[in-house]
């Protein structure tokens, strides 16, 4: 699929998204996997995880993919010749720069800055940092459905005039855009970065995760995100395999895609829970953060979608995930 004569890249983000599910603790087989098959599939780049800085998060309360030091990287990809281009994710606030040593150093091509609209200035400085550390640097803006479009086009011109990302990102965090949403979306993004490209990343909470991609992609989006089966936190994203059958670029081979789903995937679908499930549709429909059907789904009360609906939409009489009634 290319889009004029540029080519859309797809970001795997398997690794990063999906162990915002398990505290990253997936096995080093896991994750080998994973990128053995985004290697040879000619996947463009890889989120093999985040990084993150130990003084902040105590390392015994997480597994090792959510800091992805780099000789945990290098332990993973051995002398596999490089097809994908590998990197982290990080949130302001949470990584500190001596986390990064120079590019040069590194087996990271790349680091995306995870930031919401309020700390665009952070989120600039850090990608900053990054840049002049030799990582090609990018700047996703989460929460995308909450913010208003003239706060919104003053981040992107301060990104545009003050830094050197590849790329900006749309992020639907709480899945719930539509088609109009993402278009005008895309559009306000490339009216107000003449310098960079534009990437969206969707999730799957109205099950239009794969829908949105595309409309993203028709509407002038360069960078795409997906994760195989779809893997991430919540409902999960627009999944991998969807995504190269409809791209039918064929510089991709979707074959290793299949192979992992059957070697790997599916017996982690019967150990953490990610999908279409209603909790996270009705969080989708109300543009909420989806913590808390991720707290519903953890409770005895996990399927009730009717009384989770009407403690979302009825406050003056909430009825709370014990069962005990208030405020009626």
């Amino acid at each position: 699929m290319k889009m004029g004569k540029e080519e859309v890249l797809v970001v795997d983000c398997s690794v990063r998204d999906g162990g915002l599910i398990n505290k990253w603790y997936f096995s080093d087989e896991v994750v080998r996997n994973v990128f053995k098959a985004v290697n040879s599939s000619g996947i463009d780049y890889m989120e093999i995880g985040y990084r993150a800085s130990e003084k902040m998060f105590p390392p015994e309360e997480y597994g090792p993919w959510r800091f992805s030091k780099d000789d945990k990287v290098r332990e993973i990809i051995g002398e596999t010749t490089l097809n994908t281009k590998l990197g982290v994710m990080v949130d302001i606030g949470r990584v500190e720069p001596e986390d990064f040593l120079p590019a040069d150093e590194s087996p990271l091509c790349f680091v995306r800055v995870a930031t919401y609209l309020k700390d665009i200035e952070k989120a600039v400085a850090l990608a900053n940092l990054i840049s002049e550390k030799g990582y090609e640097a990018f700047i996703n803006i989460m929460a995308i459905s909450t913010v208003n479009d003239f706060d919104l086009a003053k981040g992107l011109k301060l990104i545009d005039e003050e830094t050197d990302v590849k790329a900006v990102t749309v992020v639907d965090s709480f899945g719930s855009l539509y088609e109009d949403n993402v278009v005008h979306l895309v559009e306000l993004f490339k009216s107000n970065l003449n310098k960079k490209k534009v990437g969206f990343h969707g999730h799957n909470n109205l099950q239009l995760g794969f829908a949105n991609t595309l409309v993203a992609l028709k509407a002038g989006a360069l960078f795409c995100d997906a994760t195989i089966t779809g893997i991430g936190r919540g409902a999960g994203n627009c999944p991998l395999e969807l995504l190269l059958s409809a791209m039918k670029n064929p510089k991709f081979n979707i074959e290793p895609i299949f192979q992992v789903i059957q070697g790997t995937f599916n017996d982690l679908a019967k150990q953490i829970e990610w999908g279409y499930i209603l909790p996270y549709m009705i969080t989708g429909m109300l543009n909420e953060h989806p913590r808390v059907a991720i707290a519903l789904r953890s409770s005895p009360q996990r399927d009730n979608c009717a009384d989770f609906y009407r403690q979302l939409t009825t406050p003056e009489c909430v009825e709370d995930m014990a069962g005990k009634k208030s405020g009626c």
